[in-house]
């Protein structure tokens, strides 16, 4: 498969990123997950399967992930809805369609950069819908007041996660509440242990958005038996 490795600039930083198969006005921008990075598993396998469909895939590493480790780039909102806005901008200067996959928290980072623009189609995997109910459940996991992260400002967590004041606040004050007029398709694991099952058919219902949930299947999608039904998904979702 013909792959392309270059650099996106936007005014802060430069975006590593692959461009994957052949130039085609038909483009998918794939946004990965936390942990995660532009080549992983899921975002290769939806690549592979959307170059077999007509289409040019275009990935990239959110800041702090894949080739961004060492970067002094956060990855908070801000920043994350700005490298999105470059992606797009770069995809509109040879691609006329254009089509969306994004993964776990990159599926929160793309409503909030993507909400007023040209999108056909998007596939979200265990998107995360709700941030702040998400980070409200991890505070109280770990027993945190808002009163004490507002006092520290961040707090590292033992399971390798950080609690930001800057970033609560910001959840806060940025729902998911806007219009979405984007056709979506979402798979959902029902062991998922970030975003609960409320919360992605509530998100469904109010954009009118399709739900397959797998039994047992769980935020990370990496079991064969996942990534099965997965690539299932894909091929029957991807238009």
């Amino acid at each position: 498969m013909e792959k392309r490795h270059f650099y996106i600039s936007n005014s802060k930083t430069r975006i590593p990123a692959i461009l994957w198969g052949k130039l085609n006005k038909k483009l998918l921008i794939e946004v990965h997950g936390n942990l995660s990075n532009k080549e992983d598993t899921v975002i290769s396998m939806m690549a592979q399967k959307a170059i077999a469909k007509g289409y040019q895939v275009l990935s990239f590493d959110l800041p702090m992930h894949g080739e961004r480790l060492d970067e002094g780039y956060a990855c908070v909102p801000d920043n994350c809805v700005s490298d999105l806005l470059s992606v797009y901008e770069y995809a509109k200067s040879f691609a006329s369609d254009i089509h969306l996959f994004a993964c776990t928290i990159g599926a929160y980072f793309s409503l909030l950069a993507y909400h007023n623009f040209d999108i056909k189609q998007s596939l979200f995997l265990s998107p995360i819908v709700n941030m702040e109910r998400v980070v409200h459940n991890m505070m109280k996991s770990f027993q945190v007041s808002e009163e004490r992260l507002k006092a520290e400002h961040e707090i590292q967590l033992p399971i390798g996660q950080k609690l930001e004041w800057n970033y609560y606040c910001y959840v806060k004050e940025n729902p998911i509440s806007f219009e979405w007029k984007v056709p979506t398709a979402i798979l959902y694991g029902s062991d998922d242990n970030l975003s609960e099952c409320e919360e992605i058919l509530e998100f469904a219902a109010r954009y009118q958005a399709t739900v397959k949930v797998l039994k047992h299947g769980e935020h990370y999608f990496h079991t064969e038996q996942q990534l099965q039904v997965f690539d299932q998904w894909a091929d029957e979702n991807l238009l």
